[in-house]
């Protein structure tokens, strides 16, 4: 068995626990693969260990991955900041974005999104921490941006994301489960979470995550400078 499928069947396994911990169904959370910085070949292991779902965070390297690896049955989830200029390749090639956090960028995807696919999958992100480091529109402004969201044609709202602190408390992931309480108490569809990551999964599973992005603990050490660093991860036994 290779490094990333091990891997993969751990971190399957926490979230399973967490959920089973939470009262939830064991497979409450969805496991979403951050990709970002890892080779194509990184991936191919990745899906052979069972997972199709995807998530990148740098455009050009992105569209490269799609490219070489466009035989496989994958779902690509763009995460974070996205530019005005770089929506069009985003709406017309992933199934996803976790980071909405302008009107002006959900209009943009939108209009942009091609006729010939289903709506594209939106979480509106939301900056829970304040921090001015931090992406996302602030809680007050989330359900306005949520409503615009559902109202475009060429998207699908689904829900809320977050990239709190790593030790933050757990009152930071309780304000994003309220407010897809309030937005589904409104009439809005929503059905996900996209909260938590390779360190604190558990916490988010408890507070209601339907959706963990994890990288390093799939995949290990990540390199931002040139090219992505050799992967290879350590699971313990």
């Amino acid at each position: 068995m290779g490094a990333i499928t091990a891997a993969v069947q751990a971190c399957r396994k926490r979230i399973a626990a967490a959920c089973t911990e939470a009262g939830r169904s064991a497979d409450c959370a969805r496991l979403l693969a951050v990709s970002k910085t890892f080779p194509a070949a990184a991936i191919r292991e990745a899906h052979a260990g069972g997972l199709t779902a995807f998530g990148e965070s740098y455009l050009r390297e992105a569209l490269g991955k799609l490219d070489a690896l466009a035989d496989l049955p994958l779902e690509w989830h763009f995460i974070g900041p996205l530019q005005s200029n770089k929506t069009r390749p985003v709406a017309e090639r992933f199934a996803w974005v976790h980071g909405v956090e302008r009107e002006k960028i959900a209009r943009r995807l939108s209009e942009q999104r091609p006729a010939t696919l289903p709506p594209l999958n939106v979480c509106v992100q939301i900056n829970v921490s304040g921090e001015s480091s931090k992406h996302g529109v602030p809680p007050e402004q989330a359900l306005n941006l949520a409503r615009l969201v559902a109202s475009l044609p060429g998207l699908r709202l689904r829900g809320f994301m977050a990239i709190p602190e790593v030790d933050a408390a757990r009152s930071r992931y309780a304000l994003l489960r309220s407010l897809l309480e309030q937005a589904r108490a409104e009439g809005l569809d929503v059905d996900t979470l996209s909260l938590g990551m390779s360190a604190d999964l558990e916490s988010a599973i408890l507070e209601g995550s339907t959706m963990v992005r994890v990288g390093s603990a799939l995949f290990g050490t990540r390199g931002y400078r040139g090219q992505a660093r050799s992967y290879g991860v350590v699971v313990s036994q």
